[in-house]
């Protein structure tokens, strides 16, 4: 008896989320032509555009002011020649031009990890943390694949905060310096991103 009730209970609980996650997602179906290109001064959008931004990426993995810490790796990561499985977090300089003098616009701050064993591809999980002119307090959330020893990469913007708020668009990343023996770099991102 108690496990036909037990059935009935699951049967019952199950068919209610079945239910609900439907009544969800048709309700964002139903309204989603609503939405689309369209001016809604209601929920804080305006009229959509694109943006580029041109910025300096400065990676600091070795001496005293390391911007890029290593946090996490497998037991043969230190075998691999492509470090596949260390994890690596960042507060990376973003600046204004390829001098780590130049003037901050914002930081990179996220991870990246070595996602490949045969040949050096990171997965790239960060946020461009803006924090002067225009876009200061603003974000972009980029999540992709970075081909380190490729000329140009392109990866994904999913998303952003601020003034790019329902953001899209993708990251090209051009390797301008590389210290082999620090693993210091300086990498030029270019940013193409549709935004309210």
């Amino acid at each position: 008896m108690d496990r036909i009730h037990s059935t009935s209970l699951l049967f019952i609980s199950l068919s209610s989320s079945f239910f609900f996650f439907f009544t969800i997602d048709g309700v964002t179906a139903g309204n989603s032509h609503e939405l689309t290109g369209a001016h809604h001064p209601s929920i804080g959008l305006k009229k959509e555009k694109m943006s580029h931004l041109r910025f300096f990426f400065h990676d600091i993995v070795g001496g005293p002011n390391r911007t890029a810490v290593r946090v996490a790796g497998a037991p043969t990561t230190d075998k691999s020649p492509t470090l596949f499985g260390a994890v690596v977090m960042i507060d990376d300089p973003l600046t204004i031009g390829p001098s780590p003098k130049s003037k901050l616009v914002g930081r990179a701050q996220g991870l990246y990890a070595s996602a490949s064993q045969e040949n050096l591809a990171l997965l790239m999980a960060m946020n461009f943390a803006f924090m002067d002119g225009k876009y200061n307090g603003s974000s972009l959330s980029i999540l992709g694949r970075n081909s380190v020893f490729s000329d140009v990469r392109e990866m994904p913007v999913i998303g952003g905060s601020g003034l790019f708020r329902f953001a899209r668009g993708y990251a090209l990343a051009h390797t301008r310096k590389i210290d082999f023996k620090t693993g210091d770099a300086v990498v030029e991102y270019n940013v193409y991103v549709m935004h309210y």
